[in-house]
């Protein structure tokens, strides 16, 4: 009986097919010519928004601060109002109780429980000239794939929801784990967690789009540490937040960072603006094209491929994706004609 062995579902989520060769390896000819890294191929960098932001942000959570305290002590508003000024003690008891909740109800990455996660956790801290290994945990993620980090006092953590530790066939992708550990470990390497970043941004992220955009240009930040670590896991990870733990390895990476130029219109712009993750597509592009930092709030505009060392190089606008020639619709039925 014929198998297909490189379908990307396994048969048995968790046992690796033996028939299944894996490609050979991608050997540069006698003509590859070496680039030095692209701006955002090497040492990790912030995304140039971020700081710019976080400090307006800051400068505006202190006004308001300043207002409520004048509005209650020279106007005479209710005393209630200062409730707001309680927000540094519930960002405490929230990150304590965040962090308590971790250390009796998730399993601890050790070097024998999860070691490989683990080594990939002390290999980030210390290509990033961290002074310390964060505590690293695996939760029950009950379907979904995500991860995040965070801290409380003098301790650091990052959480790893159990479905990106789940294999089968030619689903399994370490790189793609490695890239998200090291995106996770790389935002307490920027300083994304500690508690007074936590506090304003806290308070920034109830602001219409500002907070949004802070957060979008942290992950960007974090991704550059990601790269840094796994320059290899970028499109895995993307195929992975995209189309699932089984179906990683179908997606075209290519492909799927064009759209981020063909798909555009005021709504694309507006869900860009409203969430606090950059776009896939988008992501995808900055990933791709290292030689800048990534689309904040006007979509990428050029069509590029890779070049190596993070380097791209334009190429002919290629046809949207799902292009197809005239005629070739059974029952004279035509594509939607905006992309």
């Amino acid at each position: 009986m014929d198998v297909d062995t490189h379908g990307p579902i396994p048969s048995v989520p968790g046992v690796d097919d033996p028939r299944i060769v894996e490609p050979p390896a991608d050997i540069p000819g006698p003509g590859a010519l070496w680039r030095p890294p692209a701006a955002y191929a090497g040492a990790p960098r912030r995304h140039p928004w971020e700081i710019p932001v976080l400090v307006f942000g800051v400068l505006l959570a202190v006004v308001g601060y300043a207002v409520v305290v004048l509005l209650v002590t020279l106007a005479g508003v209710s005393q209630w109002l200062l409730v707001a000024l309680a927000l540094p003690l519930l960002v405490f008891f929230g990150r304590g109780l965040t962090y308590a909740n971790m250390r009796v109800n998730a399993i601890q990455l050790s070097p024998t429980q999860f070691p490989d996660g683990y080594r990939m956790l002390v290999e980030a801290a210390a290509r990033y000239g961290m002074e310390y290994v964060p505590d690293g945990y695996v939760m029950n993620g009950n379907g979904t794939i995500n991860a995040f980090a965070s801290g409380h006092g003098f301790r650091r953590y990052v959480v790893v929801y159990s479905d990106l530790f789940e294999v089968g066939g030619r689903a399994r992708s370490p790189e793609a784990l490695e890239f998200v550990i090291g995106h996770e470990v790389g935002h307490i390497a920027a300083g994304h967690v500690s508690y007074w970043r936590q506090l304003f941004s806290s308070l920034i992220m109830g602001v219409p789009l500002l907070g949004s955009l802070l957060s979008r240009s942290q992950e960007y930040t974090a991704d550059n540490y990601g790269y840094y670590t796994r320059p290899d896991g970028a499109h895995p990870m993307i195929g992975l937040l995209s189309g699932g733990k089984y179906l990683l390895s179908a997606v075209d990476f290519d492909q799927f960072a064009d759209r981020a130029v063909h798909e555009r219109g005021f709504f694309v712009t507006l869900a860009n603006a409203m969430s606090s993750h950059p776009v896939l597509t988008w992501r995808a592009a900055a990933l791709r094209d290292r030689t800048r930092a990534g689309a904040i709030l006007l979509r990428p505009r050029r069509f590029v491929r890779g070049s190596g060392s993070g380097n791209v190089t334009p190429v002919p606008p290629p046809a949207p994706p799902a292009a197809i020639a005239p005629g070739t619709l059974p029952n004279q039925l035509e594509q939607t004609r905006l992309y």
